[in-house]
């Protein structure tokens, strides 16, 4: 395998220089982090099946409008993906009380909220990844508020389309976090969806029983986590053949 260059590392992910000028590969790790990189552990296989589950939700996405920074899988663990300037803010849409805003509002969890909810956090560990509003981006120049409009349009159209493909093979979409970047083609900038959409950034409940299908199981220790994201794979009819294996990591150029 010929050695390529890392140009970042996160917590679940690598990006390495791609083959051509403006594109990056993101290899998927088997790490698996909660709570601000408080709690650490690794999933054997969740890079594998992260891999496909994003590339399946990226293509069906592509096919309705959505413009994303994916261009194919490579192999396995591995994307090739367009170069785009991130955005710093997660965006967050909530349609199910779970997690921080069930916390926050003392609300029961699973109580379906009246309405499709969109938060914004700025992306920084240092700080814990700060709610934040639309004053707050645009005063700091994180985006403007015509790039805010288009975010927010986005972020309801990919959870409509996204709520409908789980319902239809029996999923509860309670709520996803998705980042965004600007894509420079020629002297013409667009928004689109980057990084990655998979149960670690998902949180995706049985229909009938409301199991917990997502990266919940690891927060809160319910076990079975790979089983889990591999029964996401399995729904969604794109389970890897010889099912999740480790993979070799690409070599680094130091």
């Amino acid at each position: 395998m010929s050695r390529r260059r890392q140009v970042y590392e996160g917590k679940a992910k690598v990006l390495y220089e791609g083959p051509e000028p403006g594109t990056l590969i993101q290899y998927f790790k088997d790490d698996a982090t909660a709570f601000n990189n408080q709690k650490k552990g690794v999933i054997t296989g969740k890079g594998v099946l992260n891999n496909r589950i994003s590339e399946y939700l990226m293509i069906k996405l592509g096919e309705v409008g959505i413009p994303t920074h994916f261009i194919r899988r490579v192999n396995m663990r591995e994307q090739l993906i367009k170069e785009v300037e991130i955005i710093p803010i997660e965006v967050v849409v909530r349609n199910v009380a779970a997690g921080s805003i069930a916390q926050r509002f003392k609300l029961e969890e699973g109580t379906p909220l009246p309405r499709s909810i969109v938060e914004y956090y700025y992306k920084s560990d240092e700080l814990g990844d700060p709610m934040v509003t639309e004053e707050h981006i645009t005063a700091f120049g994180w985006a403007t508020y015509q790039e805010i409009d288009e975010i927010l349009n986005l972020a309801l159209r990919i959870n409509d389309f996204l709520s409908g493909l789980f319902t239809g093979i029996g999923l509860r979409l309670i709520d996803f976090k998705v980042e965004f970047g600007r894509l420079w083609e020629d002297e013409d900038m667009r928004i689109v969806l980057a990084d990655e959409i998979s149960p670690d950034n998902c949180r995706l409940w049985d229909a009938r029983t409301n199991e917990k299908l997502d990266k919940d199981r690891f927060r809160r220790d319910l076990g079975n986590v790979q089983e889990a994201y591999a029964e996401i794979a399995r729904r969604l009819g794109i389970l890897p053949e010889a099912g999740p294996r480790d993979l070799k990591g690409p070599e680094t150029m130091q």
